[in-house]
This record gives C-alpha cells, sequence and structure tokens, in this order.
C-alpha cells in the first residue's frame, strides 16, 4: 500500500500497489503490520455500507464526540464520490481545515480518517456505494453534524447537491461549544 499523509495530521489517502499481469492485478487494501507502522488505529469494530441511488446525493458533515470518537477508513466499491474530512480536533493546527478527496471503484483509493474529524461526501455518480470500517460504535447522544454548507469550513463541493435528508439539511452551524459533550450521561450501546 502506499501512504500519503495529508496536509491535515493524521489523515491518510492510501492507494493501492499494483502487482499487474495478463489477468488483471492483485493489491493489498489492508496490512494490520503497515498501518501500525504508522500509528493508524487497527481496532475496526463495526463495518458500514452506504449506497446512494443518485448522483448528488450529500451525506454528512458527521462525527462522534469522544470519548466514542471513530477512526474510519473509507473506500468507494461502485460508482464515485468525493469524501470530504475537516479536522474538528480542538487545539489542532489544521483546526476547521478540510481536504476532499475523489473515491472511485476504479481508483481503489481509501481515506483514512483520525478521531475528532468531520466527514461527509458528494457521489458523483448514479448508482454509488461506499464500505468503511469504523473503530468505535455508533453512540446516538454522541453525534454530531454540522451543515455542509457551513461558512466556517468554506467547503468547495465539485457539483451542486441534489439529495440531502432533512436531518442533515438541518444540522446546525458550526461553534466551538458544540464540540463539548453534552452533560447528560450517554449509555453505550452493546
Amino acid at each position: 500500500m502506499i501512504f500519503t499523509e495529508t496536509k491535515l495530521s493524521g489523515a491518510y489517502i492510501i492507494d493501492v500497489k499494483k502487482i499487474e499481469d495478463e489477468r488483471g492485478f492483485f493489491g493489498r487494501s489492508y496490512c494490520q503490520k503497515e498501518f501500525e507502522a504508522l500509528g493508524l488505529n487497527t481496532n475496526a469494530v463495526q463495518s458500514n455500507v452506504s449506497y446512494n441511488k443518485k448522483k448528488g446525493t450529500l451525506r454528512g458533515l458527521h462525527m462522534q464526540l469522544p470519548p466514542y470518537g471513530e477512526t474510519k477508513l473509507i473506500r468507494c466499491t461502485r460508482g464515485a464520490l468525493y469524501d470530504v474530512i475537516v479536522d474538528l480536533r480542538p487545539g489542532s493546527p489544521t483546526f476547521k481545515q478540510w481536504i476532499g478527496v475523489e473515491l472511485t471503484a476504479n481508483n481503489y483509493r481509501m481515506l483514512y480518517v483520525p478521531e475528532g474529524f468531520g466527514h461527509s461526501f458528494i457521489t458523483l455518480e448514479d448508482e454509488t456505494e461506499a464500505t468503511y470500517q469504523v473503530t468505535g460504535f455508533y453512540t446516538p447522544k454522541a453525534e454530531r453534524g454540522f451543515r455542509f454548507d457551513d461558512p466556517a469550513f468554506n467547503i468547495e463541493w465539485p457539483i451542486q447537491p441534489e439529495v440531502v435528508s432533512e436531518k442533515d439539511r438541518n444540522h446546525p452551524l458550526f461553534t466551538d461549544a458544540a464540540l463539548v459533550m453534552a452533560e447528560e450521561p450517554i449509555a453505550t450501546q452493546p
């Protein structure tokens, strides 16, 4: 695998190193030892699939607050999408900065997203599917969402969103206070 660290510390673009012949190619899409050598979290506890019918479907901007944060490893397995992550780690030198990466079924590219990042994507083709491994169990009370068009981030989307859920459309604008855990106790899910 080829790991390229992005301008956001701890976030990596990962390309499959292909060994090609007349049959096609073979390549590794995950190796615990290679991830650990870079100090990356390898403790995936859940695998998710996101299927999207229409081009222009936007999901996000989502995150889980500590101690229920999630590291994600994202890959597009069908179609194409533009994946966006925002550094929401207070004190980080790249706090509130974002990057976007085109992930397609044909480029086999992956995005490693550390805990403390917001995550969103927009589909670039109909019938787009993404899979992602996560290192934490989903905890509804720890979930936060922010608007995809929030001026605090000024994300430049490659196309206009056409399909956005009501929940995602109505996320609040970002404030630093939104990164503080609610005071009521949070029950963990099995």
